[in-house]
């Protein structure tokens, strides 16, 4: 019974006892109105905490009421709040799924600090997580990727992974259990909807106990990364040294046998490099002749000397000059981290974008851009206007403080600023009738 199978698996894994509060995150769907149900018949201390993100219209409403209602019944405290997730996403450049999600767990954040709850419960079950492997897979994201979804991280916990949706959807009808069908889950616009409509099934018909198999997959491929987490520590102690702000990596203490692309990534990543950086630092140090070079991550950067490779903070005169090829997809530097997507013109719904994305005619651009911190004299010529101007006067015109001056970036194409990044586009670089193909940037919160 799924009852005790909850029970046994909250259990197991140590997630929490009946003497903590856990704030359950309840959206209405299926999921989390089992999960609700699933707590309060095993007699812990919850809150309900629901979101409308105000992209649904009146069905988000209909969610709210329903969700509402179940916890008046069960007599557990409810905790609601109304997002405007189209405006905040504007207004960062975020996706609207990455703006949700901050949104979401900034708030479920600060309910814990103000109510006294000690965890935070999630209702992702195990087709979630073989979902995630299968989006990460194709995203390159690494072996830490594939681990699937972490049973707890941090406060969170997500007591209903060891559970396929199959089970949690008869538990409902048995009980009769209230929820709501989310729309949007029958939409193919999402990639994950793509998996789970299209590629997943496909997979049952070949192999009907797939989800339990890829449970397992992630098991042992969660138990390899915790092994190979012991053996980076065991490198870090050997090879790395902390210097104030300065780290030192003694690439000579580590094992030439070893794969150094890898250790590096694995050394490299508490800074926020990302994959593309560490790659181009690994193949610089391989072929030897990385002298002279930088490779930058949002807050930091990293440069080879002979057998060692230093890392420091960005200085704030770092010109921090990156090309950016055809293939790139991020690239990071003196806090901004620039997100490059290759669209086709057909495929924009909406000209309009925030000041954190822009739209270039992709065709009109020249690899590799050239990504740098401006310089007193660059000039462009802003959308909607038709004559040069002065980044600088530019700048003083849009009341922009002294010290965001000094972090204000642009990107270049053959030597033309083609975007002073998050704030507006070369009107000669704009898309209009004419584009066939789009290259949009955004730049990037942390959370992203």
């Amino acid at each position: 019974m799924l009852q005790d199978k909850f029970r046994e698996y909250v259990r197991a894994h140590s997630l929490c006892t009946c003497d903590e509060r856990i704030l359950l995150a309840v959206s209405g769907g299926v999921d989390s109105m089992v999960m609700l149900s699933l707590f309060v018949r095993g007699g812990y201390r919850v809150g309900v905490a629901h979101c409308n993100f105000q992209l649904r219209g009146a069905e988000a409403d209909e969610d709210d009421v329903v969700v509402e209602r179940e916890a008046a019944r069960l007599g557990v405290p409810f905790h609601a709040i109304r997002f405007d997730t189209t405006a905040e996403a504007a207004a960062t450049g975020e996706s609207i799924e990455m703006a949700a999600r901050r949104l979401r767990y900034d708030w479920f954040e600060r309910l814990c600090e103000e109510h006294g709850y000690d965890k935070i419960a999630i209702a992702h079950h195990a087709d979630d997580s073989v979902e995630t492997f299968f989006i990460n897979l194709i995203r390159g994201t690494g072996l830490r990727g594939l681990t699937g979804i972490h049973v707890v991280n941090g406060r969170l916990i997500r007591p209903l992974l060891f559970s396929q949706r199959r089970e949690i959807v008869e538990f409902a009808l048995a009980h009769k259990i209230p929820y709501r069908e989310d729309s949007t889950n029958a939409s193919t616009k999402y990639l994950r909807n793509k998996f789970r409509l299209g590629i997943v099934p496909r997979i049952r018909e070949i192999s009907p106990c797939f989800t339990d198999t890829m449970a397992a997959n992630v098991e042992r491929l969660t138990a390899a990364q915790l092994f190979i987490d012991r053996g980076i520590e065991a490198i870090r102690r050997e090879a790395v040294v902390r210097e104030g702000e300065t780290t030192l990596i003694e690439m000579s203490r580590i094992d030439p046998r070893l794969p150094l692309r890898f250790v590096m990534f694995e050394l490299l990543r508490d800074f926020r490099f990302n994959g593309e950086a560490i790659d181009s630092l690994g193949r610089a140090y391989a072929e030897g002749n990385g002298s002279g070079k930088r490779f930058f991550a949002k807050d930091h950067v990293a440069y080879i000397d002979r057998e060692r490779i230093i890392v420091t903070p960005i200085p704030d005169d770092e010109p921090c000059v990156s090309e950016v090829a055809a293939d790139t997809r991020r690239l990071c530097c003196g806090g901004v981290a620039l997100v490059f997507e290759h669209i086709e013109a057909d495929d924009i719904d909406d000209l309009r974008q925030g000041p954190e994305v822009a739209l270039l005619d992709e065709d009109k651009l020249a690899y590799p851009l050239v990504v740098r911190r401006w310089n007193d004299g660059d000039d462009f010529v802003p959308f909607g206007m038709s004559h040069r101007r002065k980044v600088s006067d530019f700048l003083i015109d849009a009341k922009v403080p002294l010290p965001d001056k000094r972090r204000q970036f642009v990107v270049t194409s053959r030597g033309d600023i083609v975007w002073v990044a998050g704030r507006r586009i070369d009107d000669r670089y704009k898309v209009d009738a004419s584009t066939r193909n789009v290259l949009r940037i955004v730049r990037a919160t942390d959370s992203e």
